[in-house]
Protein backbone atom coordinates (compact mmCIF):
# COMPACT_ATOMS: atom_id res chain seq x y z
CA UNK A 1 0.00 0.00 0.00
CA UNK A 2 1.26 3.39 -0.52
CA UNK A 3 2.22 5.86 2.14
CA UNK A 4 0.32 9.06 1.95
CA UNK A 5 2.44 12.01 1.19
CA UNK A 6 2.65 12.53 5.32
CA UNK A 7 3.82 9.87 6.11
CA UNK A 8 6.77 10.18 3.46
CA UNK A 9 7.14 13.78 4.58
CA UNK A 10 7.99 12.12 8.30
CA UNK A 11 10.90 9.97 7.33
CA UNK A 12 12.31 12.73 6.24
CA UNK A 13 12.47 15.11 10.02
CA UNK A 14 15.43 15.49 11.30
CA UNK A 15 16.52 17.60 13.59
CA UNK A 16 20.10 17.84 13.08
CA UNK A 17 19.72 19.01 9.60
CA UNK A 18 19.40 22.44 8.19
CA UNK A 19 17.90 20.57 4.97
CA UNK A 20 14.82 22.79 3.52
CA UNK A 21 12.66 19.13 3.05
CA UNK A 22 13.60 18.31 6.92
CA UNK A 23 12.53 21.30 8.28
CA UNK A 24 9.50 21.76 6.12
CA UNK A 25 8.85 17.92 7.87
CA UNK A 26 9.13 19.15 11.35
CA UNK A 27 7.01 22.33 10.62
CA UNK A 28 4.33 19.85 9.39
CA UNK A 29 4.84 17.96 11.94
CA UNK A 30 3.19 20.69 14.52
CA UNK A 31 1.00 21.14 11.88
CA UNK A 32 -2.77 19.27 13.21
CA UNK A 33 -4.62 20.30 10.13
CA UNK A 34 -2.23 19.19 7.74
CA UNK A 35 -3.83 16.69 5.21
CA UNK A 36 -2.32 13.50 6.78
CA UNK A 37 -3.76 10.95 4.34
CA UNK A 38 -3.71 13.25 0.99
CA UNK A 39 -1.45 11.78 -1.86
CA UNK A 40 -2.28 13.84 -4.50
CA UNK A 41 -0.14 16.92 -5.44
CA UNK A 42 -2.87 19.45 -6.23
CA UNK A 43 -5.32 18.99 -2.84
CA UNK A 44 -1.94 19.10 -0.76
CA UNK A 45 -0.11 22.14 -2.90
CA UNK A 46 -3.61 23.82 -2.13
CA UNK A 47 -3.71 23.52 1.66
CA UNK A 48 -0.08 24.66 1.71
CA UNK A 49 -0.94 27.84 -0.29
CA UNK A 50 -3.62 28.39 1.93
CA UNK A 51 -2.26 27.48 5.39
CA UNK A 52 1.24 26.87 5.02
CA UNK A 53 2.67 30.23 6.72
CA UNK A 54 5.78 28.08 7.77
CA UNK A 55 6.60 27.18 4.10
CA UNK A 56 9.01 30.06 2.86
CA UNK A 57 8.34 29.06 -0.31
CA UNK A 58 6.44 26.07 -2.84
CA UNK A 59 9.66 25.29 -4.30
CA UNK A 60 10.41 22.87 -1.13
CA UNK A 61 7.03 21.29 -1.03
CA UNK A 62 7.30 20.36 -4.96
CA UNK A 63 11.17 18.81 -3.95
CA UNK A 64 9.51 16.90 -1.39
CA UNK A 65 6.86 15.63 -3.59
CA UNK A 66 9.32 14.51 -5.97
CA UNK A 67 11.43 12.80 -3.28
CA UNK A 68 8.06 11.00 -2.47
CA UNK A 69 6.91 10.41 -6.62
CA UNK A 70 10.83 8.92 -6.73
CA UNK A 71 10.57 6.51 -3.44
CA UNK A 72 6.87 5.60 -4.41
CA UNK A 73 8.12 4.74 -8.11
CA UNK A 74 10.57 2.47 -6.27
CA UNK A 75 8.01 0.41 -4.46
Amino acid sequence: MRKSFYQFLMTQRNPNSHDEVAEFAANAFFDQSFPKLEEDYDKISKYLEENGGYLPTMTIFDEAFQRYQEQASLL
